[in-house]
């Protein structure tokens, strides 16, 4: 039983896409028409570059990175602004939840250094901000993406429509959250490049995996069949670090196949595709920014997918849904957990800054979507 209490606390979501799975195979009875509901190549994307950002960030290389750009800040704005640019563009390609992973606790780190404990929580909540946002600028930035693109037929161009104007306008946003602040000098902080983790050393082992990685991409621009990608990424895996095979997701990878399974079913009900093809067409924005607040925008995205017409507007309405509550984009939830260990008694001050603040971003970027899409 605790077990089970720990897995519910530790995997909500996965637990959720579980039962929901579970409950609609007894309206839909298990056949063969199961097997149809997947979709592959966004699973075997996934899997892929999880296990490859897993082994870059193994190496130092996003860490490395971190330092030496801030050998070049002399200025609490100038240390917040290296910070967020690095969420913001990093989250781009290894992933929203592994920027945070990588640079919260950095620059939690950092700020103790230079005793500025108390500009640090509204700096984590924009480094939140900016690797939600900057991550949908990519198809590989976020498992949302990942998916639609793959699902939804979109051409590039759509996607950038749909994606860039957004991300553009966060960014300028965030440098004028940033810059509403006083700026201070950076007394008693030394960042220095560690010896063992230079470029040059690093570059001959991490070549590997920026081939993958580049294969990936390809698969991803609908240029190779991912298949055989997959198979290469997992036995060069094998060969390089099989440890690496612990880092991945595989909550995540099952709670993509429990919703699939749960969203098969429905279309397969008349009555409840109906239903649920009349909510969302024609709303696919207000949906999916709605969705995502109660359930997280990758549930959402893969939920209202099933039901959706217009993918682009979808596939803003669950970027931008990342904003707003706690559990919005399930990467936020990594801030917040860094953030409570290393200041326990500001759980409250976190939250209520994170909440003025994304809902304040939210705001503007619903906003401008709603102007966009009239065009």
């Amino acid at each position: 039983m605790k077990r089970l209490k720990n897995l519910f606390r530790n995997e909500t979501v996965f637990c959720v896409s579980f039962v929901l799975a579970v409950l609609s195979s007894f309206v839909v009875w298990p056949d063969a028409g199961y097997l149809a509901y997947p979709d592959y190549r966004t699973l075997a994307l996934l899997f892929c570059l999880m296990i490859l950002v897993a082994g870059l960030q193994s190496l130092g290389i996003f860490s490395m990175l971190g330092h030496v750009l801030l050998t070049k800040v002399h200025s609490i704005r100038g240390l917040s602004l290296v910070m967020i640019l690095l969420c913001f563009f990093s989250s781009m390609v290894i992933t929203n939840d592994v920027s945070l992973i990588t640079f919260v606790p950095f620059t939690l780190l950092i700020f103790r250094m230079g005793g500025q404990t108390r500009r640090v929580l509204k700096l984590v909540v924009l480094e939140t901000i900016a690797a939600n946002l900057g991550s949908m600028a990519t198809p590989i930035g976020n498992p949302q993406n990942l998916y639609l693109y793959s699902v939804s037929g979109l051409t590039t161009a759509e996607f950038a429509w749909a994606t860039l104007p957004y991300a553009g306008l966060s960014l300028l946003l965030l440098a004028a959250a940033l810059f509403t602040e006083r700026d201070e000098p950076l007394f008693g902080v030394t960042v220095k490049e560690p010896a063992e983790n230079t470029a040059s050393s690093l570059l001959r082992p991490a070549a590997p995996f920026f081939a993958l990685m580049a294969l990936c991409l390809l698969v991803v621009f609908r240029v190779l069949p991912y298949q055989p990608v997959l198979l290469c990424v997992m036995a060069a895996v094998l060969l390089l670090n099989r440890r690496l095979y612990l880092s991945v997701d595989y909550f995540l990878l099952l709670t993509f196949l429990c919703f699939f399974v749960f969203i098969g079913n429905m279309k397969r009900v008349p009555a409840l595709n109906d239903l649920l093809l009349s909510v969302v067409q024609g709303r696919e924005l207000l949906t999916g920014i709605l969705a995502s607040q109660v359930i997280s925008n990758v549930p959402a995205a893969i939920l209202l997918s099933g039901f959706a017409s217009d993918f682009s507007a979808l596939l803003t309405g669950v970027n931008l849904g990342g904003l707003g509550t706690l559990i919005a984009s399930l990467a936020s939830l990594i801030s917040f957990k860094f953030f409570s260990r290393e200041y326990p008694d500001q759980k409250g001050a976190f939250l209520k800054e994170f909440t003025v603040w994304n809902a304040a971003f939210l705001a503007v970027l619903a906003a401008a979507a709603g102007l966009l899409m009239k065009f």
